[in-house]
């Protein structure tokens, strides 16, 4: 059940006309009124023929004519305006339920406390099956005006109540965190310029594209001007940025001007503060492009980041504020991944980003490293390669999943379902980002001695979960991928330990591919040591023989196993 407290209004004659009325699409069948502050001797215009809506909108705004005649300061919007809806799904509930959900609505609201016999006026109309509007004027009998602050909280509690009572569905808990919801004139409007979003849901994507890619305030508003955003700054006296607001070329009022949206009016965590405190804890000693050098990839470096997260969940502020660096990771990967895997990972970023906020104050310096891995993304120009690729996508999944058990145990409900949404996308991804990988590998399987030497390690390093990595139909890839390892010097006993410590496994669909990516994650270089000497001396060797001398050739990856199948036989 959903109550939405509209603004208030200074018309109470014109809305009781929509309420009465047919409504836009005709949809207001049979308008009465189900419950009042006194239902005795009050006019329905939908029950008595000889009721007006002059008469009724007199009947209410009675205490405010009153206050105003005697008082210097007049009250102007007066009119409280509550639709109270439920859910597709819930039963039909009679006038009667509606009448008794209202009165709890406005006691909770601070319209009518209980047993207050100089509280507002108030009705509530009903026109359809599945919702009550409720009308208030906001001047007590006494002339007081009610206390509302915080009234939308009180009525979404006293709504979870409701539900229970009555057996409705069941919503989340708000926790003043969530983004502003569309109105239905930014919908219709959208519909008639044909744009596909609102006006706020395109600027908030454009504004979350822009942080990764910016290191200070200045520089992200001169961002969002070169991306063709409109944007409205505030300064003060010393020329500091104060503010900023941001509109949609094209989303003009009725006399052409253009429309402008807050930032902290879009979401909670786009105000000005709140992204400067964000930018300043990831600014970096030099340009992303300066380290050239590095031996390892943005992509690699992105996955080492995710590595750690774990262990940086057990402080609420530092959970915080990786969460928050993790959303701006999900944004530059979709950004920059091939165009094959971006429809899924940018719906996974744009799901993720109401479980970027909370009410937990976030210490953004603590996630330095994931925000520094976002911005090498954004600014590398190479894409990256398969196994890179996998591993990062692989590894967002996990950090993903993490995210939301740690919303699940703090009891962020709206966090932790916007965090299983998007792992549902981020897995689509995953599974298309590996495909290519899992067909290359199983197509040059190890020899089958060496695939029962592999699979002895694998018992050994897990051996609660071997049988179901043995079965899983990435196996022969994951074989490969052992012996490909081993070839370059590692164990690969110590590998599958290693991988399964990154993540628990009795939770993935498929074991088998989860360890695929991270041995090649942390395989990918060679170990210096005899072993690995060895194995490139015998390959060097065996490739310098004749091919008529050469009686079995096999392949370098697979040396070193089925030399120890041959020991143990």
């Amino acid at each position: 059940m959903i109550a939405a407290i509209k603004r208030a209004g200074s018309n109470t004659r014109g809305l009781l006309a929509y309420l009465y009325g047919p409504g836009r699409y005709d949809e207001h069948l049979d308008p009465h009124i189900v419950a009042g502050f006194a239902m005795l001797g009050m006019p329905d215009p939908g029950r008595d023929e000889n009721a007006t809506l002059t008469e009724l909108g007199r009947y209410l705004d009675e205490p405010v004519r009153l206050r105003n005649s005697e008082f210097g300061k007049k009250v102007t919007d007066h009119v409280w305006h509550c639709p109270v809806r439920a859910a597709p799904e819930d039963r039909y509930l009679s006038d009667v339920e509606w009448g008794e959900i209202a009165q709890r609505i406005v006691q909770a609201a601070g319209i009518a406390p209980a047993g207050d016999d100089l509280a507002c006026r108030w009705i509530a109309v009903r026109h359809a099956d599945d919702h009550i509007h409720i009308l208030a004027t906001t001047v007590r009998e006494d002339g007081r005006c009610p206390k509302l602050h915080d009234s939308g909280i009180r009525v979404g509690d006293a709504c979870r109540e409701i539900e229970g009572d009555y057996g409705l569905r069941r919503l989340k808990k708000g926790d003043r965190t969530g983004a502003r919801r569309r109105t239905q004139a930014e919908m219709h409007k959208a519909e008639r310029l044909g744009w596909d979003q609102p006006s706020p849901e395109w600027l908030q994507d454009r504004i979350r594209a822009a942080i990764p890619h910016v290191t200070g305030a200045e520089e992200f508003i001169a961002y969002l001007e070169a991306g063709g955003v409109e944007v409205q700054v505030r300064r003060g006296p010393s020329g500091d940025l104060l503010g900023y607001a941001v509109g949609r070329p094209g989303d003009v009022n009725e006399a052409g001007e253009q429309i402008y949206h807050p930032g902290s009016k879009i979401s909670p965590d786009l105000s000005l503060p709140k992204i400067k405190a964000r930018l300043e804890s990831s600014q970096l000693e030099e340009h992303p492009t300066a380290r050239r050098n590095h031996p390892s990839t943005p992509w690699h470096q992105a996955t080492d980041a995710l590595d750690t997260l774990h262990t940086d969940l057990s402080d609420d502020t530092h959970a915080q504020a990786h969460i928050t660096a993790l959303g701006e990771l999900l944004e530059a990967t979709a950004q920059k991944a091939p165009a094959h895997l971006h429809a899924e990972l940018q719906a996974a970023s744009k799901a993720f980003a109401r479980a970027q906020r909370s009410q937990i104050r976030a210490e953004d310096r603590a996630a330095h490293a994931l925000r520094s891995a976002a911005r090498d993304i954004v600014h590398t120009a190479t894409g990256p390669g398969g196994s890179a690729l996998a591993a990062l996508v692989a590894a967002l999944v996990w950090a993903t999943i993490l995210a939301g058990r740690w919303h699940e145990a703090k009891h962020h409900a709206h966090q932790a379902d916007a965090a299983r949404q998007a792992v549902q996308h981020l897995q689509a991804a995953a599974d298309r980002a590996l495909a290519p990988m899992l067909a290359e590998l199983t197509a040059r399987p190890p020899r089958d001695q060496a695939r029962r030497v592999l699979a002895s390690d694998v018992r050994a390093a897990v051996p609660d979960h071997s049988e179901r990595i043995l079965t899983d139909p990435a196996w022969p890839a994951l074989a490969t991928v052992l012996a490909d390892a081993e070839a370059r010097g590692h164990q690969p006993h110590q590998l599958l330990k290693e991988a399964a410590a990154q993540r628990e496994l009795t939770t993935a669909r498929q074991p088998a591919r989860v360890l695929i990516t991270r041995i090649q994650h942390t395989g990918r270089n060679p170990a210096p040591n005899r072993r690995a000497e060895a194995a490139r001396l015998q390959s060097t060797m065996a490739g310098s023989v004749p091919m008529q001398q050469s009686r079995s050739p096999q392949p370098a990856a697979a040396t070193l196993t089925e030399q120890r199948y041959r020991r143990r036989r």
